[in-house]
């Protein structure tokens, strides 16, 4: 990935991880032709896959009565966006810890 590559990209990467409307918005902007970037292609699916997991383990979450377990579940899926965010501020491609090939795997032909 050329270092050009990589600017033209770097503001629909680092939109995505904000909500999961980002993820939405930077997907729309990715996808216009003059604008499409591997690099913002890479970091929606990365922010995708988190989002999608957060609020599918979010719901199963939310039914234990602890706040250990609610507490814990936060912090993890705060670090690991985090992280995401970091990188794309630093314009690397490196998958998130635990979940990130999965996700670049399962979400493959999305936002290419």
């Amino acid at each position: 990935m050329t270092e050009q590559e990589i600017e033209k990209g770097r503001k629909n990467a680092i939109i995505s991880y904000l909500t999961i409307i980002g993820v939405i918005i930077a997907y729309y902007l990715n996808n216009e032709e003059e604008n499409k970037s591997a690099f913002a292609g890479f970091h929606i699916r990365q922010s995708l896959g988190l989002w999608l997991t957060f609020y599918a383990l979010g719901y199963m979450i939310g039914n234990f009565d602890s706040w250990l377990v609610t507490s814990s579940f936060y912090v993890f899926f705060a670090v690991l966006f985090i992280y995401g965010f970091i990188t794309a501020l630093n314009r690397k491609t490196q998958a998130v810890p635990l979940l990130g090939t999965f996700y670049q795997k399962l979400f493959k032909n999305f936002a290419n």
